[in-house]
């Protein structure tokens, strides 16, 4: 499993725990093992111009998926064919905000859309209300056993 964490925004991150925590993610997903995936974080002004660009909305978000090969989750014993899975780019700065608002540190939150932003990259959404409580439960749950796992 190849996958690539790149910081390009000045915020200091633990890179090896975006990779583990990817690792774990898929692995739970039954993601075939030779399956790709980049984690970028930015800063404001890329994150803007992207959610400008590809979403059509104002100001920076805190985590976009952009998705290649457009996999699902396998199941035990049935994983995902290899491909790309695509791309989780994270705005630490609108993480920050939102981790001070919910009481838990950047980090944490950080973590936690890093796997939202997976789990959207294996066609998972919360546009629906039955979407959303399906999507929000499982990124509890792989979240919180990565975390007691450590």
């Amino acid at each position: 499993m190849s996958i690539e964490v790149n910081n390009e925004s000045g915020f200091d991150v633990d890179e090896a725990e975006f990779a583990a925590l990817a690792r774990y993610v898929l692995d739970e997903m039954h993601v075939h093992p030779q399956t790709d995936l980049s984690i970028l974080l930015v800063g404001t002004d890329v994150m803007t111009d992207l959610h400008v660009k590809w979403m059509d909305e104002p100001g920076p978000t805190d985590v976009l998926s952009f998705p290649m090969d457009e996999l699902r989750p396998g199941r035990d014993g049935e994983p995902t064919p290899a491909g790309l899975l695509g791309d989780v780019v994270l705005c630490p700065e609108v993480a920050a905000q939102q981790a001070r608002t919910a009481g838990h540190s950047t980090a944490e939150e950080l973590l936690l859309l890093t796997t939202h932003g997976i789990l959207h990259l294996l066609g998972y959404d919360h546009a629906e209300p039955a979407e959303e409580k399906e999507m929000f439960a499982l990124q509890r749950r792989l979240l919180l056993t990565f975390l007691a796992g450590r």
